[in-house]
């Protein structure tokens, strides 16, 4: 089963793997998602891994019998050859009316046909009031006038927006070296890294 657009990605099919993705995750259905990942795809999703379809459809059944009112918004970070790197942001509120926002990060691998054959997802949860809430639209996928969240470095709760921390002296831009690693930002796969988060 091929499953495009395929790898080796550009920014635009980069772009729209991760906003097919946002659309089959809004969906909350557990076995169109699945479809998406190889037969044996392994996963790490916080500090939990699982391995196979069967695996994916019962973690994302539990995680959806919890998180109520789900929306997500994915951005594209990151791309190279047949890896993507997305970040998002999700509200839900549990049982108790509790809402939720999540903040994560993903790292995705796939095959030569297009399905992702590794998912590693780090997330954090921020308690937040129904008032807080960003995400509005009706369940489903987010609608083409609902902008990403991708020009907001934190997109804190509440005050102003906290000034990122100065870049260490060592480190010089895309053109030089990245700290005392000796890592050169100017050579692939860091020179597209670097040229996808362009403005």
């Amino acid at each position: 089963m091929s499953r495009p657009p395929l790898p080796p990605f550009t920014r635009q099919t980069a772009a729209q793997k991760a906003r097919m993705a946002e659309d089959a995750w809004n969906s909350r259905d557990p076995q169109r998602v699945s479809l998406a990942y190889t037969e044996d795809s392994v996963w790490r999703n916080r500090s939990e891994f699982l391995k196979g379809r069967p695996a994916i459809v019962e973690f994302l059944s539990r995680k959806w019998a919890r998180e109520h009112d789900y929306r997500l918004i994915k951005d594209l970070w990151a791309f190279d050859d047949n890896h993507i790197a997305v970040r998002f942001q999700y509200e839900w509120h549990d049982g108790a009316g509790n809402w939720f926002r999540s903040y994560g990060n993903e790292q995705w691998e796939f095959d030569e046909a297009g399905l992702m054959r590794r998912r590693e997802a780090s997330i954090n949860d921020v308690a937040i009031t129904a008032a807080d809430r960003r995400f509005h639209w009706p369940a489903g996928p987010r609608p083409a006038d609902v902008a990403g969240r991708a020009a907001e470095p934190f997109s804190p709760l509440v005050g102003e927006m906290r000034a990122l921390p100065p870049r260490p002296p060592s480190f010089r831009g895309a053109s030089g070296q990245a700290s005392e690693s000796g890592i050169s930002l100017s050579t692939p796969p860091c020179r597209k890294i670097v040229d996808s988060l362009a403005p």
